[in-house]
């Protein structure tokens, strides 16, 4: 009897595979916006992105800034784009690994691993303990001095601990379509690459 459930449980979970093409297209929904966001903020202050990416004192001290910042932004912009419409899916995430990777590198590898400073972590920093005292002391001071039920009527409050978790998940992300692609369906990919392999046949 219970080989019988399982073998009819693992015949209808099978039958979930014909909605495989729903797994690139939510990872190219979720990272669009993402990168989209990323990108923008960028363009809108090239200059101050330029000085950052440039600067070893206060920045990442990275060579030929100029080119950089605006290879970075445009980079996010555009493969944002791509990612909505599903076109060169493969293509356009190799670019965007290697925005994740400068940035897992140059900007959040010395902060460790957590995006948000959390005690129960097992990748939680050395030195969180002494991190959440201070932001024990700061909801004191808002408790005392201002509205702290307003303050946090929307959410608690945290510590950025900016580790590469986030950057990690992404360049996990890409790594993902760039493995299986754009998905059946719900992509320009999809429908472009019988087109495309048509025409590399024809010319050979």
């Amino acid at each position: 009897m219970i080989k019988n459930l399982l073998g009819k449980a693992q015949h209808t979970l099978d039958k979930t595979q014909t909605l495989d093409f729903l797994a690139p297209l939510l990872l190219r929904l979720y990272l669009a916006p993402v990168f989209w966001m990323a990108g923008m903020n960028k363009l809108a202050d090239m200059d101050s992105v330029i000085a950052w990416f440039g600067n070893e004192d206060w920045g990442l001290g990275l060579p030929f800034p100029f080119v950089l910042a605006w290879l970075a932004a445009l980079t996010e912009v555009i493969g944002a784009v791509f990612l909505v419409l599903g076109l060169a899916v493969r293509w356009v995430s190799l670019p965007l690994m290697f925005t994740m990777l400068v940035a897992i590198f140059s900007v959040h590898w010395p902060n460790g691993w957590q995006a948000v400073a959390d005690p129960m972590s097992p990748f939680a920093s050395k030195d969180v303990h002494e991190v959440l005292a201070r932001l024990d002391i700061a909801k004191e001071i808002l408790k005392e001095h201002g509205n702290y039920d307003w303050l946090t009527a929307r959410g608690n409050f945290v510590i950025s601990n900016n580790g590469i978790e986030w950057a990690v998940t992404y360049f996990v992300m890409c790594l993902s379509l760039f493995l299986i692609g754009a998905g059946r369906f719900l992509s320009l990919d999809y429908y472009l690459k019988p087109l495309l392999e048509k025409k590399i046949f024809q010319r050979s």
